[in-house]
């Protein structure tokens, strides 16, 4: 029999809660939300919220949430939830800054996935050997990894030149490339300012700036993770595991070998997120320095409702509103709360087609007050801003829960051969 006879048992029959959208309808939709977002730019005159710089910023941001968002969903299309994805972060972040200031910064980007890996073994043992509830082993490996690199920095970090207890000596730059001509090109397009094609130039000017190379790895990332887990034997079976166990077992998979390597593989993508972290986005490790990526990478993937490409659209959209502190904050902020206002406009609008109308009501208040917050101020407080990720993270889950589909058997126990 074979191995494709796993995914059968689990297909989900189509329903509300199932139902995806279509390609065409997921581009409509960016496409008129990029509209939406041109008008509000020259109502308020907040060119920031879709200039060059703000869009590279963003991606740059989101590149450490992503790779946690991916590392998440290795874990759990395996069955093992991996709360455990900001520990294995913060592992990467010193291992990589601790191996990069010494070797290289490649030398500590390799360290750095090495240290997520760490993590992610002491996850799987304590997970899928000992079958320790996994949100309990995921926050005793937050825990220990935020103990553990503390102590280390005392040790390797203090008294070494620009270095303390709290701090790492700065990491050699991987460098950065701009695709020349085009770069350039869409940047001075999108000053121009026009309706739409100023944005969409923008947009894309941002994603071709200032690269790493780094970047470029963490993107490619996300293409060749859908290809491995949908387009192969090794992810069919790996799948199988998350959705039913006892059926991959009947059909000879080695459940807990394919358990192992997840989890492994999810602290590495991790253990990548927090090396980009201490040698690209600042070239030193920080204590504290993930700040919650980790957790915000999980949201990310339940989002993106455990697939890589809607997983890279809820980080890039985390990662976009984590740049507003860094860029205009306050003035691009509260241009977002019109942007934000209209938006709750059609999605009453929508939910009263559906004849939800309970829904609709509430919807339409909350739009009418973002409408009263946005016209009786001009700026955002900056602990406003400072928020904003942590805001959208809860309103994007809070929204999207009802479309969402987990794997059957994700964070349920599993032992060997309970099936016969």
């Amino acid at each position: 029999m074979s191995t494709a006879t796993v995914a059968k048992p689990q297909a989900q029959q189509p329903g509300k809660g199932s139902r995806r959208f279509s390609l065409p309808v997921l581009l409509l939709i960016i496409a008129g939300v990029l509209i939406l977002t041109s008008v509000v730019r020259l109502i308020t005159g907040a060119d920031g919220i879709t200039s060059t710089g703000q869009m590279s910023t963003a991606l740059r941001l989101a590149v450490p949430i992503g790779l946690a968002g991916l590392g998440g969903l290795w874990a759990e299309r395996a069955g093992v939830v991996n709360i455990g994805l900001e520990g294995m972060m913060i592992l990467g972040t010193w291992f990589g800054a601790w191996a990069g200031y010494q070797g290289g910064p490649w030398t500590g980007v390799a360290f750095g996935i090495i240290g997520g890996c760490l993590g992610g073994v002491l996850h799987a043992i304590a997970t899928v050997t000992f079958n320790v509830n996994h949100i309990v082993s995921g926050v005793a490996v937050n825990i220990l990894a935020l103990g553990t690199t503390r102590y280390l920095s005392k040790f390797t970090f203090e008294g070494v030149p620009q270095g303390s207890s709290k701090q790492s000596p700065p990491v050699d730059s991987l460098g950065t490339f701009s695709i020349p001509g085009l770069s350039s090109g869409l940047d001075t397009l999108n000053h121009k300012g026009w309706f739409l094609i100023s944005d969409i130039a923008g947009l894309l000017a941002g994603l071709i700036t200032d690269l790493s190379p780094l970047t470029v790895v963490a993107v490619a990332l996300v293409p060749i993770t859908w290809w491995v887990l949908w387009r192969t034997a090794f992810g069919l079976r790996l799948r199988s595991c998350g959705e039913n166990p006892v059926a991959a077992e009947s059909l000879g998979v080695n459940v807990y070998k394919y358990k192992y390597i997840a989890v492994i593989i999810s602290g590495g993508f991790a253990g990548l997120g927090g090396a980009f972290l201490s040698i690209v986005a600042s070239n030193v490790y920080l204590d504290g320095q993930t700040a919650g990526r980790g957790y915000i990478g999980l949201a990310a993937m339940i989002f993106g409702n455990w697939m890589p490409g809607g997983l890279a659209l809820g980080a890039g959209l985390f990662g976009y509103t984590d740049s507003l502190n860094l860029r205009g904050g306050g003035t691009n902020v509260h241009a977002l709360i019109l942007l934000l206002a209209i938006l709750l406009v059609f999605g009453a609008a929508y939910l009263v087609w559906k004849k939800r109308y309970t829904p609709a009501v509430i919807t339409a208040l909350i739009s009418a007050l973002m409408f009263v917050w946005y016209t009786s101020t001009n700026e955002v407080p900056k602990q406003v801003v400072t928020a904003t990720p942590y805001i959208v993270t809860l309103l994007v889950l809070s929204l999207s829960a009802q479309h969402l589909r987990m794997p059957k058997a994700d964070g349920m126990p599993y032992r060997r051969g309970q099936g016969k």
